[in-house]
């Protein structure tokens, strides 16, 4: 009879993990207020991507180069807003019938001038374009590359640690060769060089570049994890049983080691979501038609020559915001989970 039995008490039992770990950000209010914001960010994700918000980004709405709403209208572009009269006719211009006649044609298939705002809440780019839409379509664009990115870094870092750290001998050396080749080279130096390699531009192949590049950290992390399980009594109890390799892996020990791998994808989304944006900024990041934070950076440098700097405003705000929220949330996390490293 056990102690529990003999004294009439219910056995205690155990929270587990994520319970425990729930409990203690519950507790953190930096923690709760960083998610909060994370949340609300990839709602907007979610939202764009749905089409609710934004998807008329690319409608000219203001005048080029508007002012946010706090600075007032630019007196020179709000008489632009407006929609001009047609130009007099030039009595001694021998082709003004001609003109006309091809003006009256126009006319005809042409729908009504629209008149243009003089200032937008957050300004309006070179296009005329509504910079706080750009900001959150742009948004939609870091956030799916950072967030794929870092599950594919995070999948191949945890299949490759795995493998090296349970069998160990010929594989751990083979992939233990493979991580000093990818970390030999500084990652800024290995990104460029595979996206100058790629020669094409698009949201897959950043996320490719992002994904085989930044598999390094994850890995040594789980390779390590996997070798300090692999002798524990539950894993020696699963081989007495017969378990095999690929079950004794994934379905025994994963289950006690994935929390590392979340604290690696949280903390790669951040380190992602900066490369893609520096990506884009160098000019090897998204083509042309789609918007991203690294390529509003890209066309603010411009505009900046000129003062209009709203542009540079809104999307750096936006990806510091994010990438602090981001940052702070993925500390409290790892410390929710092993408050050990605290």
């Amino acid at each position: 009879m056990n102690y529990a039995a003999a004294s009439g008490l219910a056995p205690a039992t155990s929270p587990g993990l994520w319970t425990l770990a729930w409990r203690r950000l519950r507790a953190d209010r930096v923690a709760m207020a960083s998610l909060a914001v994370v949340g609300l960010f990839l709602l907007s994700v979610l939202l764009s991507a749905a089409g609710l918000v934004a998807a008329d980004w690319e409608r000219e709405v203001a005048v080029n180069y508007a002012p946010p709403g706090f600075i007032g209208p630019d007196p020179a572009l709000a008489a632009l807003a407006r929609p001009q009269p047609p130009a007099p006719p030039n009595a001694f211009d021998p082709l003004q019938p001609d003109i006309e006649a091809l003006q009256a044609e126009l006319r005809r298939g042409a729908a009504a001038p629209v008149a243009r705002a003089a200032t937008l809440p957050f300004g309006a780019d070179k296009w005329g374009h509504d910079v706080l839409k750009k900001t959150v379509k742009g948004g939609q664009t870091s956030i799916v590359v950072g967030l794929v990115a870092a599950l594919v870094a995070v999948g191949l870092g945890t299949l490759f640690g795995a493998l090296s750290g349970f069998y160990g001998g010929l594989v751990d050396d083979l992939f233990n060769w493979f991580y000093n080749v990818f970390t030999a080279i500084p990652s800024i130096l290995m990104i460029l060089t595979v996206a100058a390699v790629l020669q094409t531009k698009g949201v897959l192949n950043i996320v490719l570049i992002l994904g085989l590049t930044g598999w390094t950290g994850p890995y040594r992390l789980i390779r390590a994890e996997y070798i300090k399980h692999k002798a524990r009594e539950y894993v020696m109890a699963a081989d007495a049983i017969g378990a095999s390799d690929w079950r004794k892996m994934f379905v025994h020990i994963f289950p006690n080691v994935s929390h590392v791998a979340l604290v690696q994808v949280s903390i790669l989304v951040v380190g992602f979501i900066k490369a893609e944006v520096i990506l884009s900024f160098l000019g090897f990041g998204v083509p042309v038609g789609v918007v991203s934070w690294g390529s509003m950076l890209n066309e603010a440098q411009n505009e900046l020559i000129l003062g209009k700097w709203w542009q540079l405003a809104a999307a750096a705000g936006a990806m510091a915001l994010l990438v602090t929220a981001f940052s702070l949330f993925a500390d409290a996390l790892r410390d929710a989970l092993d408050p050990k490293l605290k």
